[in-house]
């Protein structure tokens, strides 16, 4: 286990969790912006001209910036130390939305959808740093759930107001993206209260010899088992993939956003409760979240109903509550604070490889219309792989107490 941070470079109690807070109102109104807009842009740059594999490929690269470029502003800002440079520079970013407003073809409406992902990728090492230092004396957990809830919050919010805003200007896009400037103005000046409360006065670890230099063993070993945790569960876009396949038929694919909205209601409500649970029992308690990974996709594959599609919803829900949460909380253990832009990066960029390489493996196996037993075996061997990687740093962290 990485060795304990210095108790003088944290804030007190009440202030931290006004840091937490006010981090997590940031990222709530963030969540409204991009979130919001998410569900609109490729019927948007359908509407501009754009095919749909144009489309696609925007998609998949602007979720791999998202997360491959983590890396390197982690590294970035662990080396300069300019934590709150890059998490201004990542939200000002968000700015890009509100643009989509303005343009009149594809091709610069792909650039601004692509900086919006490039600003995911410059905050949110050093937001996580940020929001692990401020929260050591409240417990990490709880930190990274009440952040996490306020998140889940905006997501949910987001596409709400978005779509009541298509549907009382009368599908007017330029109008929806444009009126989104309002919540990042208010982002904007809530990320400038926070660093005015709580960012001047926050005072990381200093550059001690033997501080900031390569990262433990037991964080590559962590990281692997989240991998092997996000390669084993069944991505949402598939869940509702799934879901318009079935209702498709009945013409009720209007339905196919409450199964979305569904997962994030639960991922806000869980977030919250796991982080606290996960304060009183340290790292094994990830091993329930590893378990539960193995439900949606069972119910994917033994049933087509839409109860069986809801029930698949609502664990994903739960999982991802608790990665969203917890999982990034739990790198905090591994790793010093000098160390955890660079650690956040990595732990990102693999969380973001289980998910590529899960949304490939369970879409073939759809396609082939697999039997259950070909799932149940891939879901076993990833899942069980996962909580024995996760149980082997239990057991050295303890041979070392």
């Amino acid at each position: 286990m990485a060795k304990k941070d210095n108790p003088n470079s944290v804030l007190n109690s009440k202030n931290a969790y006004a840091g937490i807070i006010l981090l997590g109102i940031v990222s709530l109104m963030g969540d409204v912006v991009y979130e919001g807009a998410r569900g609109l842009v490729p019927d948007y740059l359908k509407f501009l001209g754009a095919s749909a594999i144009i489309v696609g490929v925007v998609g998949g690269l602007g979720e791999f910036l998202g997360y491959a470029l983590r890396l390197v502003s982690g590294i970035l800002a662990d080396t300069t130390r300019a934590y709150w440079f890059f998490i201004f520079s990542g939200y000002g970013l968000i700015v890009s939305i509100p643009l989509l407003g303005l343009t009149s073809g594809w091709e610069i409406a792909i650039i601004l959808v692509l900086f919006e992902r490039l600003g995911k990728a410059l905050r949110s090492p050093s937001r996580d740093t940020v929001l692990s230092v401020i929260s050591k004396g409240v417990g990490a957990g709880k930190a990274f759930g009440i952040h996490e809830l306020l998140d889940q919050v905006g997501a949910v919010l987001g596409p709400l107001i978005v779509a009541s805003l298509m549907y009382y200007s009368g599908n007017n896009y330029k109008q929806a993206f444009s009126f989104l400037a309002l919540p990042f103005v208010m982002l904007l000046v809530a990320l400038a209260y926070t660093y005015r409360k709580v960012g001047s006065k926050m005072v990381t670890e200093s550059r001690a010899k033997g501080v900031g230099g390569r990262l433990e063993k037991s964080f590559y070993v962590y990281t692997l088992a989240v991998m092997l945790n996000t390669i084993g569960l069944i991505p949402a876009a598939l869940i509702l993939y799934k879901a318009s396949v079935i209702l498709q038929p009945e013409h009720l694919q209007w339905m196919v956003p409450l199964f979305y909205l569904l997962i994030q209601g639960v991922d806000a409500f869980v977030a919250l409760i796991a982080g606290y649970a996960y304060d009183k029992l340290g790292v094994k308690f990830l091993a329930l979240p590893f378990v539960l990974s193995i439900i949606p996709s069972l119910f994917i594959a033994i049933d087509s109903g839409l109860m069986a599609l809801a029930m698949a919803s609502a664990f994903f829900g739960a999982v991802l509550g608790m990665q969203e949460s917890i999982y990034r909380a739990a790198v905090s253990e591994f790793v010093p604070v000098s160390s955890r832009g660079t650690a956040y990066g990595i732990f990102n960029t693999a969380y973001g490889i289980g998910f590529v390489i899960s949304g490939g493996v369970y879409g073939l196996l759809m396609d082939l219309n697999a039997s259950l037993t070909t799932i149940l075996l891939f879901v076993a061997l990833t899942q069980i792989s996962a909580i024995i990687v996760l149980l082997r740093i239990h057991k050295s962290s303890k041979g070392k107490a």
